[in-house]
């Protein structure tokens, strides 16, 4: 391959990075990335193969490993982050995981916020107690039960901010610090944020995961995942796990997610536009119980999210007065407004968590964290925001 990247690309801009960062073309000059739909690589000589494998030679192995498309994806996020390392997963619970095995060992301790996606609290609840890892659950908003929960083998503070479905912000630096008043690695789930609205790293976080899925794709066609943080910790702990054990994203994903890298800041600007009005909306009407956006002075921790984002956020939640039943006439009298458990998509989904997305961490757990049966998840799309006003509108005059 001839390597033309642009040693000026430290120096890019957000919006810059995401349509040129990282892109390495072949010998023919594509103007668009190139798709390596390989398993493996050939080698000139035997020679060749023993220094490709023992290090001497930086090329390309195995797809499981490593890939051309998968690694022009994975350089073109750690720009946008600022992160030194990155690597790429099938998902974005993929992602989850391997941050969180390649953290812990037996015998170690994980302490967790508990507004945490449903799988995300089976990794911590279930999958690593069986590994002989043990974890704690706080509300994610105290930081003096981050504080009381840390022990001498605590190795890693797990946080997702915003949360989900309940859009609480953390203080990201604070929980910062106590991770590293232990020595643990602090990994934040940055996802309903973006990297467009929070850097993690620059508060503070040691590692930034995603789920590509939503806004990174954006578009509803592919499943995806990255892991980023510095370049030992990634090299070391985090190259082992993918190696043996096989998360890797395909090439094609990967060059579907690099097309949807160069529109992102213009989706999320404009997703983040039509949340902001249809959120000021919802809060004058009587049928809506509870209007929760981080863009607005009421969210309960909005002195946090002004500190430490820069903007609001695609991401609405709204309580429907009378329950379940409420609220699911209001989602079925939707007609623009899809139901979906996705999000971060260019078409607006809408979901009920408590059926859902959160249905499997149980009545109790859910009451907890405030997700009640008329909470709804909205994510906001690309379409023009007074079609989506009017569509919500309707709807709530049919409860």
């Amino acid at each position: 391959m001839t390597d033309t990247k642009n040693t000026a690309g430290t120096n890019w801009r957000p919006a810059t990075a995401l349509v040129h960062g990282g892109t390495t073309r072949s010998p023919f000059g594509e103007t668009s990335e190139a798709m390596f739909l390989t398993q493996g690589f050939v080698y000139d000589s035997a020679e060749a193969a023993e220094a490709r494998f023992n290090g001497e030679d930086p090329g390309f192995v195995y797809s499981r490993y490593a890939n051309p498309t998968v690694a022009m994806f994975e350089d073109r996020i750690k720009m946008l982050e600022g992160a030194e390392a990155a690597r790429a997963t099938a998902s974005g619970m993929a992602a989850v995981n391997l941050a969180l095995m390649a953290s812990v060992k037996a015998g170690d301790h994980v302490v967790a916020a508990k507004a945490l996606f449903g799988s995300c609290r089976y990794i911590c609840e279930t999958l690593l107690p069986r590994f002989g890892v043990e974890s704690t659950l706080v509300d994610g908003t105290d930081i003096e039960q981050w504080k009381a929960a840390v022990k001498p083998n605590t190795k890693a503070l797990f946080l997702e901010s915003p949360t989900n479905p309940t859009l609480e912000v953390i203080d990201i630096a604070a929980v910062a610090e106590i991770a590293k008043s232990v020595g643990a690695r602090l990994i934040v789930d940055n996802v309903f944020a973006t990297p467009m609205y929070q850097s993690p790293l620059s508060l503070g976080a040691d590692v930034v995961i995603y789920s590509a899925t939503k806004h990174i794709d954006g578009q509803g066609r592919c499943l995806g995942g990255v892991v980023l943080s510095d370049e030992e910790w990634i090299t070391e702990e985090v190259m082992p796990f993918v190696k043996h054990t096989g998360p890797h994203m395909s090439p094609f994903s990967a060059w579907v997610l690099l097309k949807g890298l160069e529109t992102l800041p213009l989706r999320v600007a404009q997703q983040t536009n039509s949340a902001g009005q249809i959120a000021d909306f919802l809060a004058g009407q009587s049928k809506v119980k509870r209007l929760i956006y981080p863009g607005r002075d009421d969210h309960p921790q909005a002195e946090i999210a002004k500190r430490q984002m820069r903007g609001g956020s695609t991401m609405v939640a709204l309580e429907i007065e009378g329950g379940k039943e409420a609220a699911f006439r209001f989602v079925n009298a939707l007609d623009l407004i899809r139901i979906s458990n996705n999000l971060g998509d260019a078409k607006s989904l809408i979901t009920h968590p408590a059926t859902t997305t959160h249905q499997s961490i149980g009545e109790e757990a859910r009451a907890e964290l405030g997700i009640t049966d008329g909470i709804l998840r909205l994510s906001v799309g690309l379409e023009d925001p007074q079609d989506l006003l009017e569509d919500v509108g309707k709807a709530l005059a049919a409860i």
